[in-house]
């Protein structure tokens, strides 16, 4: 069954660190519509406002990927997830209280969010990073943001910043400082497609 947001949201989510200096340049290279390299929870990405088409725009061109292809988003809370999801599915709820590991939720019904971002279904994928760095840089800029891969298309996904292609460095419109990725994994997020109904399917472990 499905239910709203609101009736889910933690005050806890709420009580993290005072801002550190580098988070401010990040947001203001997102409030002008920018693109920026940084460092999720799990590899390094390339992120913009991905409620901005044509920032959206600039990230596929810089991988050279096709504009059709969708991205995963970045929010810094379930209370923001709720913004692009009039309904979540129990699941994520679960999901999010008892995992430990970072994970991509696939659900449909998305608004609000860049049509270079969504799915030719209509679905979106969205994850709520583990990482103090990020929740802060989003909860501050705002807005949901775009994660996706550091890397020319096609080629491996870089786990280190010092495995990124120098075309992506030179490419953006700022670089955080790679001191900040000392806590990712360097290992991509599971992705779970879950339907309106709770129903999910595992589709990368």
């Amino acid at each position: 069954m499905l239910k709203p947001y609101e009736t889910h949201f933690k005050s806890e989510y709420l009580l993290l660190p005072a801002m550190k200096p580098e988070p401010q340049t990040s947001v203001d290279t997102l409030k002008q519509g920018k693109i920026l390299l940084y460092p999720t929870d799990t590899v390094w990405g390339i992120g913009c406002d991905a409620t901005n088409d044509e920032a959206l725009e600039k990230i596929f061109a810089l991988k050279n990927r096709p504009v059709e292809k969708s991205v995963i988003v970045l929010v810094s809370d379930i209370n923001m997830l709720g913004r692009y999801f009039r309904n979540i599915p129990d699941v994520v709820f679960d999901l999010e209280e008892n995992s430990d590991r970072p994970i991509t939720y696939i659900l449909d019904g998305v608004h609000g969010i860049s049509k270079h971002a969504v799915h030719a279904d209509g679905s979106l994928g969205i994850r709520i990073p583990k990482n103090e760095f990020c929740i802060n840089m989003i909860r501050k800029f705002g807005k949901a943001i775009v994660s996706t891969s550091a890397n020319i298309s096609g080629t491996p996904t870089p786990k280190t910043f010092s495995t990124i292609d120098p075309v992506i460095v030179k490419g953006v419109d700022h670089c955080v400082d790679p001191s900040f990725d000392k806590k990712n994994t360097g290992i991509p997020s599971s992705i779970i497609k879950i339907k309106p109904n709770g129903e999910f399917t595992l589709i990368r472990k």
